[in-house]
C-alpha cells in the first residue's frame, strides 16, 4: 500500500470517529503538515467521501457519506491485504537468512527500528528459538520496546550480537549502515530487508549475509 493511500485511510477513520476534528487537530494525529491535511480534505469533498457541514460560526464537522464510507472499506481492505503480503514476505526472507547464523552457532540478534518490521523479526527469530539481545532506535532511546530498553546506535559497541537485522521498506538504510561501519562494526553481521517492487528481499548480496 502507497504511503498516501495509507494515510487516506487513517484521515478517514479520524474523521468517521470525530466529524468535529479541525484539519489542525487531523493534521496533528497523522503527523503531516496542516497545508496536505487540508488539501486531502478537499480531495475528499471534491470525490464525494466527505461532506461538510457548518455547525456553527467558525466550526465545521466533516460528515463521511456511503460513498466516503465505501473507499474507507476498499481502503482497509488493500491495507490488510499488503499487511498479509509484508508479513509473510519478511517472514520467509528471515527464516531462510537466520537459518544460517543458527547453523553458524550464532543466538543472539538485534533489531533496528522501532515498527512492523522489527515486529516480524522478533516473532521470527524467537519462533527459531534465537535471542533478542537488544533494539536500536534514536527517536525511540530509553523506551520500551518488546521488552528490553531501546539504545541509540552509538550503546551498541556494548552489545554483544551475532547479527543485526535492519528492516528498511523505503532504502532509508544507508545512513545507518554509514554509522555503523564508523563504529566497526561489519556489514557481514546485518541483514538488511528491503522491497523492491513486489518483492522483498535482502539488500546484501548473497555472499555478505553468512
Amino acid at each position: 500500500m502507497k504511503e498516501a493511500s495509507y494515510r487516506e485511510l487513517q484521515a478517514l477513520e479520524e474523521l468517521s470517529v470525530n466529524p468535529s476534528f479541525t484539519q489542525r487537530h487531523l493534521a496533528k494525529k497523522l503527523g503531516v503538515a496542516l497545508g496536505l491535511t487540508n488539501l486531502m480534505i478537499r480531495r475528499f469533498v471534491n470525490k464525494g467521501y466527505v461532506k461538510v457541514v457548518n455547525i456553527q460560526k467558525n466550526r465545521l464537522q466533516y460528515l463521511i457519506t456511503p460513498k466516503g464510507i465505501t473507499e474507507k472499506t476498499r481502503l482497509t481492505y488493500a491495507y490488510l491485504e499488503y499487511s498479509l503480503f509484508l508479513y509473510r514476505g519478511v517472514r520467509r526472507v528471515l527464516q531462510e537468512r537466520l537459518s544460517r547464523i543458527a547453523q553458524a552457532g550464532g543466538k543472539d540478534v538485534v533489531l533496528f527500528g522501532v515498527g512492523e518490521i522489527t515486529e516480524i523479526a522478533y516473532l521470527t527469530l524467537k519462533g527459531m528459538g534465537l535471542n533478542l539481545a537488544g533494539v536500536v532506535d534514536d527517536q525511540a532511546a530509553g523506551q520500551s520496546f518488546l521488552g528490553v530498553r531501546v539504545m541509540r546506535v552509538e550503546e551498541l559497541p556494548g552489545c554483544a550480537f551475532d547479527c543485526g537485522i535492519i528492516g528498511s521498506l523505503n532504502h532509508g538504510h544507508h545512513e545507518l549502515r554509514r554509522r555503523l561501519q564508523a563504529l566497526g562494526i561489519a556489514e557481514e553481521r546485518l541483514i538488511i530487508i528491503e522491497q523492491r517492487g513486489a518483492e522483498i528481499a535482502p539488500a546484501l548480496p548473497e555472499a555478505a549475509v553468512t
